[in-house]
């Protein structure tokens, strides 16, 4: 095994990853990735997406200044001889040699801020045709999704931890709000306790009252909240992505509203039961369509999208109904079935036909637990005060 990186991955003191954990990891994906270029007839591959960077550096390097950036300030070359590299400005080398990539065995390519050269140069090192995931003259333009969709071992430490920090920012802001709070009070809770993390705030999707009602996708607009909050977000670290969706009620739970959540979560557990190797995207969005009808809310599949397979991007791909896309072994999910104010949503992971949720809040209410063909599924309920 190559030596791809000198040093362990510790959090808070704790050792996340080992060296030798992460140096499979980063050799694995390093062969994975001169087999694809080589089947692909191309020298190099030139890779500048935040999400394929954290995917081939095995989280351990951010490019990301410009927070919602496709690209960041540096782009990485893989040839089919097996070179590695990474180009960037002389002003931003210093720190990106100390902290991103000087544990790595990537060589540095440098040039003026005023005079970026990286696909002629690029061209040159790899000596051939060169794709790259963002287009350019004389570039092919290429997907690496499949080869990042299966997780390693170490990058499912890295989601695990991520998912209960994640889940425990949550909570700890869903015990925050009060009455009052606007919609913007409530994201900037969350996103405290996720920054306080050094946790990435990706995804605010924050509402009050009949906001909830009204629209799936309702970001934050400032209204106060009187008797119902939603705390809809996602996170990021390491590259990876978690999506997570609590909800608080100030009195007594509707009847409704409480068998609105209890048919999103019959819902949801078809859809963790269906997720399993080989099933396809269509096959899934058959099952959400199924599951709705079977709880008398036939068509409501028509009014969001009900997530799908997630990981390096909050959706890697969302179940539609002539979808292509395939189920692998250690791939991420993030359903999320909702019902006129009601929704389910959480992080898990199929490991060999085990769903493992990631975002649970054993602190929060749980829904009724629902048995899908011999299998038991619970979902987070409405925190009530």
């Amino acid at each position: 095994m190559s030596e791809r990186i000198g040093k362990s991955l510790v959090v808070n003191g704790a050792t996340l990853v080992t060296e030798a954990a992460w140096n499979a990891e980063l050799d694995a994906k390093h062969e994975q990735l001169v087999e694809w270029l080589k089947a692909q007839g191309l020298a190099g591959v030139l890779i500048r997406r935040n999400e394929n960077v954290a995917w081939v550096t095995g989280g351990a390097v951010e490019l990301r200044v410009l927070t919602p950036g496709e690209t960041g300030v540096a782009s990485l070359l893989v040839t089919a001889a097996g070179e590695r590299y990474y180009f960037t400005t002389e002003n931003e080398a210093p720190r990106l040699h100390d902290e991103e990539f000087g544990a790595l065995d990537f060589e540095p390519v440098l040039f003026p801020w005023w005079a970026d050269d990286t696909a002629a140069t690029a061209a040159k090192l790899a000596g051939g045709p060169l794709g790259s995931d963002t287009p350019g003259a004389g570039l092919t333009l290429v997907n690496l999704y499949p080869l990042r969709a299966a997780l390693s071992e170490s990058e499912i430490a890295r989601y695990r931890w991520l998912g209960a920090e994640t889940a425990a920012a949550t909570v700890e802001a869903l015990h925050e709000v009060e009455p009052g709070l606007s919609e913007y009070d409530m994201e900037a809770i969350t996103a405290a306790g996720l920054l306080r993390r050094g946790i990435l705030p990706s995804v605010a999707l924050y509402a009050v009252d009949e906001r909830i009602f009204n629209y799936k996708h309702a970001v934050p607009r400032g209204k106060r909240l009187k008797q119902y909050g939603m705390l809809n977000l996602c996170s990021r670290k390491w590259g990876l992505a978690i999506s997570i969706t609590r909800f608080i009620y100030f009195g007594a739970l509707p009847e409704e509203l409480a068998g609105r959540f209890n048919s999103a979560a019959h819902v949801n557990a078809a859809l963790l039961n269906a997720s399993r190797v080989g099933a396809t995207s269509a096959e899934l969005f058959g099952v959400a369509q199924a599951a709705y009808a079977a709880q008398g809310f036939p068509d409501e599949e028509r009014f969001h999208h009900q997530g799908g397979a997630t990981g390096y991007g909050e959706r890697e791909w969302v179940a539609t109904p002539q979808g292509g896309e395939v189920v692998v072994n250690n791939q991420a999910f993030a359903w999320n079935p909702s019902i006129r104010g009601g929704k389910v949503e959480d992080t898990v992971i199929l490991c060999d036909g085990v769903i493992e949720n990631l975002t649970s809040t054993p602190e929060l209410p749980v829904l009724g637990e629902v048995i899908v063909e011999g299998s038991t599924y619970a979902a987070a309920g409405v925190l009530v005060k």
